[in-house]
């Protein structure tokens, strides 16, 4: 492939080389390359959350887990359009369909898909290279497959006789909604009404149907254009044959990367800062999915001016509201990040499908793609943690896509001047003043956005010179990092695998509380004579103290174990000679709690508390059987507690390790998810009793220092609850055996979703 660009490359666009596809000629065989391209879609999108639910049990952290998942499905995807690009090139269209057959049959030899159970790293060591041993050695290979089919098989079509294979592109949509049908339909139908081995089992059926439907395309590629032993090019050179700039390639990288980082930083965003709402990944994923739709359709062109004339206005917006911090009204809030991203994913994804190349090139067209897109997630998943204590990815690739825009009838200058820089900084002056004096008379985050409205209208009017408009919504977004938080004075922040921690000084109730995206998960009062008051969910007037207070096999305990450290606020309820242990699966956690800066908890505590780093689920297990009276499961995820700890699996195992007379207690206060039900369910299947309480909202108020809360009681005899099975607090929670009996094997959230009103 030639590395140098010609004359004509660099000045005429692809669509004025292209020539029109004529009618298609035949429907069936449309037909058949469609469904083979929607099967292998779906297969692939279908199997990504599914060995995500296969590794959960296995090493627990959900956003480590998910993002070194999708990094590697990232990587093998690049690794199959690679493999596409180059056999196609060098090998004959007939030798070509024999190597992607062969290719195809080799993963027969290992499916059902299983996990192979290596030892997870311990002691908090890192398990990206763990996981993606195991992925490789596990999924690598069907995975690999099954990524192949979306270009080999458009290669396959355009040399075939039929008349649409000039430009075989449109077969693009087919792919897209196979891989939008598939995320919706995980679950919303497959997780909820198959166990893992059965998705396993229904992922090989899939796979034999699209081996079939191949085979049949190889057949028809075979007699209908392969069998002359010729390569996939055409012989005649031809306007489209011309070699491919450097600069045409990196501009495909780019169009990909900004819509593929984008979806995970807006997805991070909005989850971290705005809800942490169950599955609301699906969204912008289904969006991005959407945008390629849309993007290779025939109305593309349409849309794509559409998007690239509101995104000006669009990004402005959103702007103001990131400075300004403003996450309520969630129904205008989300919805504005979302339609944001829908444009700007329009748009890059438009500028790809109106820039393709002749079929000819469409093997590399597609490589550079899947080369922007992993780019895109290794930048969020692994660069950005260990670059950014906060999301500042999201408002450096807003700034990338305004750069990628293109205007219409615009010409920018060839460098950059003085006067370019002018208004950019003139902008970022206006606004930073703006929220300094705001800052002065109070963090109110209408003034912000007020204040920097007419710097906002200033940058609008830059919009049709595409570098001063980028560097106008540049200077407004660094401007805006002086705005001060409404929750109090940021101490301290960091960023890990599994989140974003922020530690904030609340001196107008006299707190210092510590944060997880919108989740509160520990405070501690500044008033020394208060220091060793549990706070929040762990008030002594709360179920957390009335359990501490009223278990017998408290009284009596010598070995207390709590999954979850948050700031270390439990272990004010430690009395001599008890020993406690707190797993904790991030160290960083465990850097803050022992800090004395920030909270005193475990200091005060002192060598009778320890911090075991790791998984608590996988932790557990190496310890010693009945050893704890008493087991305090506290561990979320943002706003949730991590699947794999709410198993019957997992109760077996907390179970095993619980002294006779013993209690588990779990805290399982959510905003969305009625977790009580489930517990519930798996308690009984466990053949033990349980008590449960559900403060009302109007149980606690942050002056107190008590927050409202929700846990769960399990002991082996109604005996070991003590008092509390006669306190009217406590209620018997109903078993509905209707209730999916969670398992390491079967979960489905859609049904502990919290109803409106509930």
């Amino acid at each position: 492939m030639p590395h140098t660009a010609s004359a004509p490359d660099a000045f005429v666009p692809a669509a004025a080389v292209r020539v029109p596809a004529p009618a298609i000629q035949s429907r069936y065989l449309v037909a058949l390359f469609g469904a083979t391209l929607f099967v292998s879609a779906f297969l692939m999108f279908l199997l990504e959350p599914m060995t995500a639910r296969m590794v959960l049990p296995l090493l627990g952290g959900t956003p480590a887990v998910w993002n070194t998942c999708l990094v590697f499905f990232q990587a093998m995807l690049l690794a199959g359009y690679a493999y596409a690009h180059w056999t196609s090139r060098w090998l004959a269209a007939g030798r070509h369909v024999l190597v992607h057959c062969a290719l195809l049959l080799t993963p027969l030899l290992i499916l059902p898909i299983t996990l192979h159970h290596a030892v997870p790293p311990v002691n908090g060591h890192s398990p990206v290279l763990w996981l993606l041993l195991v992925l490789g050695w596990s999924v690598g290979l069907p995975f690999f497959a099954v990524s192949t089919s979306a270009t080999v098989l458009q290669k396959w079509f355009s040399a075939t006789d039929d008349g649409a294979a000039r430009d075989p592109y449109f077969l693009y949509v087919a792919s897209n909604l196979g891989s939008l049908i598939a995320l919706l339909a995980y679950p919303t139908i497959v997780e909820p009404t198959l166990r893992l081995r059965d998705q396993a089992h229904l992922w090989t059926a899939g796979y034999i149907l699209l081996l079939a439907l191949t085979g049949t395309c190889a057949l028809v590629v075979w007699r209908r254009g392969g069998s002359t032993g010729r390569r996939a090019e055409p012989a005649a050179p031809a306007a489209s044959d011309l070699p491919i700039a450097w600069a045409r390639r990196t501009r495909w990288v780019a169009l990909a990367f900004v819509p593929s980082s984008l979806l995970l930083a807006v997805t991070s965003y909005i989850s971290t800062d705005v809800a942490s709402v169950p599955l609301l990944w699906v969204l912008p994923l289904a969006l991005y999915l959407l945008t390629f739709v849309a993007a290779f359709s025939p109305s593309a062109g349409r849309l794509r001016a559409l998007a690239s004339r509101l995104m000006p206005m669009l990004v402005l917006m959103l702007a103001l509201v990131l400075i300004a911090g403003m996450t309520a009204p969630l129904r205008l809030i989300l919805p504005l990040h979302l339609v944001v991203f829908l444009s700007i994913a329009l748009m890059c994804h438009g500028g790809l499908a109106e820039d393709r190349p002749a079929a000819v090139r469409l093997t590399e067209f597609y490589f550079c793609i899947a080369g922007g897109g992993m780019l895109g997630g290794l930048f969020n998943a692994l660069l950005a943690p260990f670059l950014f204590t906060d999301t500042t990815e999201y408002p450096i690739v807003l700034v990338a896509a305004c750069l990628l825009r293109v205007v219409a009838g615009s010409k920018e200058p060839a460098t950059w001047r003085l006067a370019d820089a002018a208004a950019p900084i003139a902008i970022g002056i206006t606004v930073a003043l703006s929220i300094l004096v705001n800052n002065r008379f109070g963090p109110l985050s209408r003034m912000i956005i007020l204040g920097a409205a007419l710097p906002a209208v200033a940058a609008f009017s830059q919009q049709r010179h595409r570098f001063r408009f980028a560097a106008s919504v540049a200077a407004i977004l660094l401007a805006g990092t002086l705005t001060e938080n409404p929750f109090g004075q940021l101490e301290y922040s960091a960023r890990t695998f599994f989140g974003i921690y922020r530690v904030r000084l609340d001196a107008v109730h006299g707190y210092r509380v510590m944060s997880h995206g919108t989740t509160l998960h520990g405070m501690q009062s500044l008033d020394p004579q208060r220091s060793r008051e549990p706070l929040s969910y762990y008030h002594r007037t709360g179920p957390a103290g009335q359990a501490f207070a009223a278990l017998p096999g408290v009284s009596a305990a010598s070995e207390i174990a709590v999954v979850g450290l948050g700031v270390g606020t439990l272990a004010t309820y430690r009395t001599a000679p008890q020993h406690w242990i707190f797993y904790e699966i991030d160290p960083l956690v465990e850097r803050v709690a022992r800090d004395a800066r920030y909270f005193t908890y475990l200091q005060a505590c002192g060598a009778a508390c320890t911090v075991v780093t790791g998984d608590g689920r996988i932790s557990l297990a190496r310890a010693e059987r009945g050893r704890f009276d008493v087991i305090v499961l506290d561990a979320f995820s943002s706003d949730a507690v991590p699947m794999h700890l709410l198993t019957r699996e997992a109760m077996d195992l907390y179970l095993s390790r619980l002294a006779p007379g013993g209690a588990i207690l779990i805290h399982i206060s959510n905003m969305h998810l009625s977790l009580s039900p489930v517990l519930a369910r798996i308690a009984s299947d466990a053949g033990v009793v349980s008590l449960w309480q559900h403060e009302p909202p109007d149980a606690g108020a942050l002056e107190s220092g008590k927050l409202p809360s929700e846990w769960f009681l399990v002991a082996r005899e109604r005996r070991d609850f003590g008092a509390l099975a006669v306190d009217p607090r406590w209620k018997i929670p109903p078993v509905n055996p209707r209730t999916p009996l969670w398992s390491d094997d079967f979960s489905n959230i859609l049904t502990v979703l919290k109803r409106s009103g509930d």
